[in-house]
């Protein structure tokens, strides 16, 4: 029997994805493992490697295809001993032809909205909108729950209900790793019977916005995968997170001083480059870490079922990139040293400007970091995302006039903003937190011992 090979769900946010390039071709054969497409997410683009053994008998979306939805069929693939060409002339009849990519930059509206208080979950083209009252939808979308025993017995410990938990395997299968990951809340749909969350404000539409301005005097570029993801993760912290803010200003002279000297000494290779060169931002990185293991109750994610307190500090740190911004993580910050971070953050960044990271590269962690410093920026509060309840916001360094002794002096300062989800965390606590990176980031010393 044909093998349909669906579009995959490459991160838990992704609806969506862009079918950049096909490797394999029509009649050619394929293994377990081989790579046969290239997919474009909303961060990144990723190699689909192939589930079953088969020859590729039909393709039916074509290379350049944008905004295929997750789990739509794009290629057919005939087993062993199978007719090649009634495979693929059987998939021809039974499936249209699919959307290119100027018809879905006419109609950028037509998808169905999706839910910004829960993680979107992989659906075929052809299921509904998800009903107050109705069942929630399936990985696979077809009403049966694919999973893998594993799977299933994760799940019935953790008492988390297994239609709820959104399925990255083959043909939207749940694994063991989903259930690992919905148990701090992420690729966790929201229960059928849970009411949406109430609207803050009825929003213009495309037609009403474009009616303010005089016709000619604008472009329309339309929204790609990542401003898309930006937007509906950012509307759902502001709209479910409570927010508060804490500010305080760091001396960080010794710091200066401590990195001019540690650059100075870095060893080098055989064409005489240093094998590091560290960054203000790369002691910001270890200081938020080692402060998360000093304040352990900062450490934390809010879920509804109870609180989840990490045994490390795993520091995203915002990197911006063309048409968004993408948080890399530096998992076990706490256990590295600057060195290490430095050159971690260095590959990270390269790659990520490329959108050649992987998921797992930047997804999850426990805290992040916002740097605008290198913008001028003096201060500035950033945007929990959850489900960290933490963000610091860093701004410039910049000499300063402080008094000191009851005479006045120049020293360097820098301004930093801890945003906290007050659901997990009070202002004493964060007052804590904030605190002891002060005393980590103006002693580095501290952070080396």
């Amino acid at each position: 029997m044909p093998i349909n090979i669906l579009m995959p769900a490459l991160s838990p946010t992704m609806e969506k994805g862009n079918l950049a390039k096909w490797l394999k071709k029509e009649g050619d054969k394929v293994k377990s493992g081989d790579v046969i497409a290239e997919i474009e997410t909303d961060k990144a683009t990723m190699e689909v490697e192939a589930v079953d053994e088969g020859t590729i008998a039909k393709i039916i979306v074509p290379e350049g295809t944008q905004d295929v939805p997750v789990n739509d069929v794009i290629a057919v693939l005939a087993g062993d001993g199978e007719d090649v060409k009634a495979a693929g002339a059987g998939a021809a009849a039974a499936k249209p032809a699919p959307k290119v990519a100027d018809k879905a930059a006419e109609k950028p509206a037509a998808a169905p909205p999706a839910k910004p208080a829960a993680a979107p979950a992989p659906v075929a083209k052809a299921a509904p909108a998800p009903q107050a009252a109705g069942p929630a939808p399936q990985a696979n979308g077809r009403g049966r729950i694919f999973s893998s025993p594993l799977a299933r017995r994760l799940a019935k410990e953790a008492g988390i209900e297994l239609g709820r938990i959104t399925g990255t395997g083959p043909h939207g299968r749940v694994i063991a790793r989903d259930v690992e990951e919905a148990k701090s809340g992420k690729g966790l749909k929201a229960p059928a019977a849970a009411p949406a969350a109430p609207a803050l404000a009825p929003s213009m539409s495309d037609q009403q916005v474009r009616a303010l301005f005089e016709e000619g005097s604008y472009e329309v570029v339309p929204h790609d995968g990542m401003r898309r993801t930006i937007a509906q993760r950012l509307t759902a912290s502001v709209q479910n997170v409570p927010h508060f803010y804490l500010t305080i200003d760091c001396d960080i002279g010794k710091l200066l001083v401590a990195r001019e000297e540690i650059n100075k000494q870095a060893p080098t290779d055989k064409d005489k480059k240093p094998l590091y060169k560290l960054s203000v931002n790369d002691f910001v990185i270890k200081a938020m870490a080692v402060a998360l293991q000093k304040i352990p109750n900062c450490n934390v994610s809010w879920t509804e079922g109870g609180m989840l307190k990490h045994k490390y500090s795993d520091v995203g740190v915002a990197v911006a990139m063309p048409g968004g911004l993408i948080t890399p993580i530096i998992r076990k910050a706490e256990t590295k040293t600057l060195s290490t971070i430095s050159n971690e953050m260095k590959d990270f960044a390269a790659r990520a400007r490329a959108r050649k990271l992987k998921p797992e590269e930047y997804q999850g962690g426990t805290t992040a970091v916002s740097n605008l410093g290198m913008y001028g920026i003096n201060h500035f509060t950033a945007v929990i995302n959850p489900p960290q309840a933490t963000i610091l916001a860093v701004g410039t360094s910049e000499e300063r006039p402080v008094v000191r002794g009851g005479k006045i002096e120049i020293a360097h300062m820098m301004s930093v903003t801890l945003s906290c989800d007050h659901r997990a965390i009070d202002g004493a606590l964060g007052a804590e937190l904030i605190g002891a990176f002060k005393v980590l980031i103006e002693n580095p010393v501290m952070m080396m011992v």
